[in-house]
């Protein structure tokens, strides 16, 4: 699930054709959004980044490091360009937010300069208090009516002054024959944090043309790699903040960020042993080992990954008790935090699922004597949420 954004000045001129609010151009995976008025206005203007066939360099840009990923087509589907990584200072992004745009436009120009990435056209996802998504059940109408209602009545659905966001929705089309009802995706984007984003990108004369929420990011990816039409939780753990994404029958019906991460980890056994960062990121990966520590790390791991483990289980809690018919059997999980040591085994008994690590490259192929597999397996979970913005051409 993913939304496609094509240089805003647009949003303005949809809201003047179509609606009386500004619109995030959005399309959400699967369902495509009615949008043939803003497709022809892109073809008729013959603007560059029309291609369908042109991928799109995907850019995830987290609290903790910025991911890039840049794939090609091939006749079996896709292959590795290149991809990377570099951490930013503590700090530079915080809860989805750019406060230091100056250094994550420097990380960013110099993944691009290292990597040697020639194309312009990028895409991004956002995550955290700016991005609201929400299902709700309305009555079955035509795409119009729909359309009227939502904007109408978006007041009571989005908890932020209308005019400070980017809003779009989707007819889920879940009603069944018996039923008058349907499920409808609305998804708003605080304009101020989107165009933050997209300021920084075309100082770096980056074309910003795909904007993708985290979970859905995450989903892109599982549907190329897993299979499809099943019952799975996504659960990406990052440094400062966690997506989770719970698909039944292929599709999206519980998605949230919450605000914890990994990060929460390193800076406790950190504070604990008054010891730098890194041999505290060390100790949280396992990477090494101090028996002397064990007993208070182990403490400070059931602590936090407790807690962790309680708002997944919330998650999965309100699945179940909407859809009992399908229930969960798997959880696929990535983030740098899905690296913890023992995370998996422990996540597994709590919730009773067979819990794995996400592989975005599954199904996608790379060259051995251009990037290293033992590189490509240990980045792997961290590179979902960049892989699922980078597998979308750059219009759809």
């Amino acid at each position: 699930m993913f939304f496609s954004l094509t240089n805003f000045f647009f949003c303005d001129l949809i809201s003047i054709c179509t609606r009386k609010i500004s619109v995030f151009i959005a399309t959400l995976a699967r369902f495509f959004l009615p949008f043939k008025l803003i497709s022809s206005i892109l073809l008729a203007m013959n603007l560059p980044f029309v291609s369908k066939n042109e991928l799109v360099v995907g850019l995830d840009i987290g609290s903790h490091a910025v991911k890039v990923c840049q794939l090609k087509r091939t006749s079996g589907g896709y292959t590795i360009i290149t991809l990377g990584s570099t951490v930013l200072p503590e700090g530079a992004v915080e809860d989805g937010t750019l406060n230091d745009p100056e250094i994550v436009s420097k990380a960013i120009s110099d993944l691009f300069q290292n990597l040697k990435i020639k194309n312009r056209k990028v895409g991004f996802s956002i995550s955290g208090y700016s991005v609201i998504v929400k299902k709700v059940n309305l009555a079955v109408m035509e795409d119009a009516q729909l359309e009227e209602h939502i904007m109408a009545e978006a007041e009571q659905y989005i908890p932020f002054d209308l005019e400070d966001v980017y809003l779009d929705f989707q007819d889920l089309k879940t009603g069944l024959k018996e039923t008058d009802r349907t499920d409808v995706m609305l998804v708003a984007a605080k304009k101020e944090i989107v165009d933050d984003y997209l300021d920084m990108l075309r100082g770096l004369d980056l074309s910003p043309v795909i904007v993708d929420v985290d979970g859905f990011a995450l989903e892109n990816t599982y549907e190329f790699n897993y299979q499809k039409n099943e019952d799975v939780a996504l659960v990406d753990i990052g440094a400062s903040k966690m997506s989770i994404n719970i698909l039944s029958q292929g599709i999206s019906v519980v998605a949230r960020d919450i605000i914890v991460g990994s990060r929460q980890l390193t800076e406790q056994i950190q504070n604990v042993f008054d010891i730098e960062f890194e041999e505290a990121e060390s100790l949280k990966l396992g990477s090494t080992q101090d028996d002397d520590k064990r007993t208070e790390i182990e403490e400070i791991f059931s602590t936090t990954c407790t807690q962790w483990i309680l708002e997944i289980k919330k998650a999965i809690d309100l699945y179940h008790s909407n859809h009992p018919e399908h229930p969960l059997k798997n959880l696929i999980l990535s983030g740098g935090g899905a690296k913890v040591s023992g995370l998996i085994d422990f996540l597994a008994q709590e919730t009773n699922l067979n819990v794995e690590i996400f592989d975005p490259f599954l199904n996608i192929t790379s060259n051995s004597n251009k990037i290293d597999p033992d590189y490509l397996k240990n980045i792997g979970p961290e590179m979902a949420i960049a892989t699922g913005i980078a597998i979308r051409p750059s219009v759809i």
